[in-house]
């Protein structure tokens, strides 16, 4: 699960991670009351969405307008937060079809000595956090580790004793940081790292973190990804979910126990496991399509499951041929035939549809299939299944 900025900086707020007071504002005038609340000569107005890169992003609406800008009186704070609120942001993040802003967040200035990058996420290989920083700060964290990667400086810590003093001045020595600035990191950085842990964030940055004049640090900016794994330990975090920045067949997808993740092509994929998902997706690909999904049903398909899986993936006009490769271990062929059936009769098929099942009651499941009014071509194996819905997709474009 993601959230705004504004929600992660009162996650910081109350755990000792210094950030600058603002408002949040859903219209033009709430945004020059945040102004004038704020009670400063400069502030920022920023959008609010899921995706990075706002900054230097334009609205389709405004090219000229960017997400994030400055403000020096409560009515620019206005006429800014009116370009920006319901209008269309796009930045590096988005995609062009971008996403648009519900809401603005309003910020008191700072003055700032420099610009630093901060991230941390779970290095699967080594089971640890790894607290990442660079003195490239404000910039597209992607480009500085393609192009410059030893400007990328990193710190494993171990999750029960959070990140230890000797680190935070070595990552300091290797930034070139100080002074009393080299305490206020300490302090910055060891309540970041618990927060990370405590929280069981799958993601946490700020870009940019400044120092600032007098030497303090504070996060700028603010981005937070959580396990959803551990969403039953956090179910005050729920309370922050926009679904309104999640696509809507993936919230459908949630609410009947699917997992599910819209692409670009035009091959739908049924499947049960993650790992067989993965694998379908990769023959596809080499015999020449393009997933228009990851669709997993899980061990625990049921016809309502299967139903809700077919309406979610004929949902998307985009596709245009559909493959249900299921290997039967604890969910049994027939199981999944018989589903299909009850699916065809309530959805609907308006694609072709390949079917290749193996493992438990296969030979019934197959039956079934035959005997029925169902109009699928049943694969042998799965390279034929990835050849026959190919085709079938391809033809259909045509």
């Amino acid at each position: 699960m993601k959230i705004h900025e504004y929600q992660g900086k009162q996650i910081f707020r109350k755990s000792g991670v210094a950030v600058l007071e603002g408002r949040v504002a859903k219209t033009p005038e709430e945004a020059a009351q945040a102004f004038q609340d704020l009670g400063g000569k400069i502030n920022v107005v920023k959008s609010q969405i899921h995706a990075g890169g706002r900054g230097k992003g334009t609205f389709i609406e405004h090219p000229q307008q960017h997400g994030v800008q400055l403000v020096k009186s409560a009515d620019e704070a206005r006429d800014v937060a009116e370009r920006m609120l319901g209008n269309t942001l796009v930045t590096i993040q988005t995609g062009p079809e971008g996403k648009t802003v519900n809401q603005v967040f309003v910020e008191a200035g700072c003055d700032i000595a420099r610009e630093l990058y901060l991230g941390i996420v779970l290095d699967r290989a080594s089971c640890k956090p790894v607290l990442m920083c660079s003195s490239e700060g404000g910039v597209e964290i992607e480009k500085v580790a393609a192009e410059t990667p030893e400007k990328i400086f990193k710190e494993h810590f171990d999750p029960a004793q959070g990140i230890e003093s000797f680190q935070v001045r070595k990552l300091c020595k290797k930034l070139g940081i100080s002074g009393k600035t080299v305490r206020s990191a300490d302090r910055f950085m060891k309540a970041l790292c618990r927060t990370f842990v405590d929280l069981d964030c799958s993601l946490m940055e700020i870009n940019p973190l400044v120092i600032t004049g007098d030497g303090e640090m504070l996060a700028l900016d603010s981005k937070m990804t959580f396990d959803d794994n551990a969403e039953f330990r956090h179910r005050d975090l729920a309370e922050m979910r926009d679904l309104s920045e999640e696509k809507e067949s993936e919230v459908r997808a949630a609410d009947a126990g699917l997992s599910y993740v819209k692409l670009d092509g035009n091959i739908g994929c049924l499947v049960n496991g993650a790992g067989l998902a993965m694998s379908t997706m990769d023959i596809i690909k080499l015999h020449g399509g393009e997933p228009a999904n990851f669709l997993d049903v899980g061990g625990g398909a049921d016809v309502e499951s299967v139903t809700e899986a077919f309406r979610i993936l004929l949902s998307d006009p985009n596709t245009k041929a559909v493959l249900v490769n299921i290997f039967g271990g604890i969910m049994r062929c027939t199981t999944i035939a018989e589903a299909l059936v009850s699916a065809a009769k309530t959805v609907g098929f308006s694609v072709p549809l390949v079917v290749r099942l193996e493992g438990t009651e296969v030979e019934e499941g197959r039956r079934i299939l035959e005997e029925s009014d169902v109009a699928c071509s049943i694969a042998t194996d799965l390279g034929d299944a990835a050849q026959k819905v190919v085709e079938a997709a391809t033809t259909v474009s045509t």
